[in-house]
């Protein structure tokens, strides 16, 4: 773990953010079982997307709560793909933060922001012998087009200033901070590998510096 704190400020959510709704919706947990959560939705987001926030009992008592910024997989979510970490990784965040009161905010971002099509186009270019980021290249996207500004602004209108960030992802950290969100501490998530994820997470560690051990 590490703590970090803002240096500079560079741009403040929009304050025209604002919760749309909080509706009560128990979930089950895997390896847990049921659990009671929140869902929360907003109006104003800058990008319009239709983003959420999965709210745990327990976070308001914080000063600082867990919170996973997840980008939406369906491979690995909903059909437990094997070629990410994304559905283990989400897996995890809601046991942690099921465990001690979190923030999961769940971003529609697939492919890393290129979309669920044009990823399956970079998964056949895999198949070629590419690697994750590579294949961005070819199909003319740079390697992670995502922008954790809503992010902030969901934060911001839920009223969570400082946060503990659950990431092996750094860029996803500075962004955070350079849009206003004091980070007192990084949380470092598992690594999940499998016989058909380990080029993809050793691409993600050595071009993006993640930190995995692979």
């Amino acid at each position: 773990m590490r703590t970090e704190e803002n240096e500079d400020v560079i741009v403040a959510p929009s304050p025209a953010v604002q919760v749309r709704a909080r509706v009560e919706v128990p979930i089950d947990v895997p390896g847990l079982g049921p659990r009671a959560s929140t869902m929360v939705s907003f109006d104003g987001l800058h990008d319009g997307r239709e983003h959420v926030a999965l709210l745990m009992p327990g976070w308001e008592k914080k000063s600082d709560p867990l919170v996973r910024v997840h980008s939406e997989c369906l491979t690995g979510d909903v059909f437990g793909s094997q070629r990410c970490d994304c559905g283990p990784q989400l897996h995890e965040a809601l046991a942690m933060c099921s465990h001690e009161g979190g923030i999961i905010l769940y971003l529609r971002q697939e492919g890393r922001g290129i979309g669920l099509y044009n990823k399956f186009d970079a998964y056949l270019l895999q198949d070629g012998g590419l690697d994750t980021f590579e294949a961005n290249a070819v199909l003319n996207f740079s390697h992670d087009l995502r922008d954790y500004r809503v992010a902030a602004e969901m934060l911001s209108a839920l009223g969570v200033p400082r946060i503990r960030l659950l990431s092996n992802n750094p860029e996803k950290g500075n962004q955070l901070r350079s849009h206003g969100v004091v980070i007192s501490d990084v949380v470092a998530t598992g690594t999940f590998v499998n016989e058909n994820n380990q080029a993809y997470l050793t691409a993600k560690r050595e071009r993006a510096g993640h930190a995995l051990e692979v």
